[in-house]
């Protein structure tokens, strides 16, 4: 099952059994309603999630930046402000937004893979850097404190 609602994914696995689904942007640094019901549900019945999109169309990896894309659309002011102040704790800490965003996602059990969206070898490369960049503990203890990440979500070690 690939699309983009989780909620279609955690109605299929609550009535078939799933190997994988791919799951367009609606687990990310911004989107974590996810961790409700449906990862929960995942783990319990061995079933993987590849996120697609998990850059929610693009302001994961622009940033707060004018023209910033959120669900393919032109993003919101709030969806602005919140990644403001992510971006904050990120200069804070010498990490990367992209970095940021990559990581987090992996860092469930449920999800063994992210698809970045490449369109070069360039980016491809820059994908694969910001995987391994290294990013600090408290990096992901201040998004929690600040209320920029819920305190259920798993992060990276």
């Amino acid at each position: 099952v690939g699309v983009n609602e989780w909620q279609v994914c955690h109605e299929a696995l609550k009535q078939r059994d799933f190997d994988c689904f791919l799951l367009a942007g609606r687990y990310t640094l911004l989107e974590q309603e996810a961790l409700d019901e449906f990862l929960p549900l995942c783990v319990e019945r061995g079933a993987a999630v590849l996120v697609g999109g998990g850059f929610n169309s693009g302001i994961l990896a622009t940033g707060a930046v004018p023209g910033a894309k959120y669900n393919y659309s032109p993003a919101p002011k709030p969806v602005m402000e919140k990644v403001a102040k992510i971006e904050e704790v990120c200069r804070a800490h010498g990490v990367p937004l992209p970095a940021a965003a990559l990581q987090f996602v992996v860092a469930h059990p449920a999800i063994p893979s992210f698809c970045a969206g490449t369109r070069t070898v360039q980016q491809l490369e820059q994908n694969l850097a910001w995987f391994s960049y290294p990013i600090p503990g408290e990096f992901w203890q201040d998004l929690k404190k600040n209320g920029l990440l819920r305190e259920d979500a798993p992060v990276p070690a």
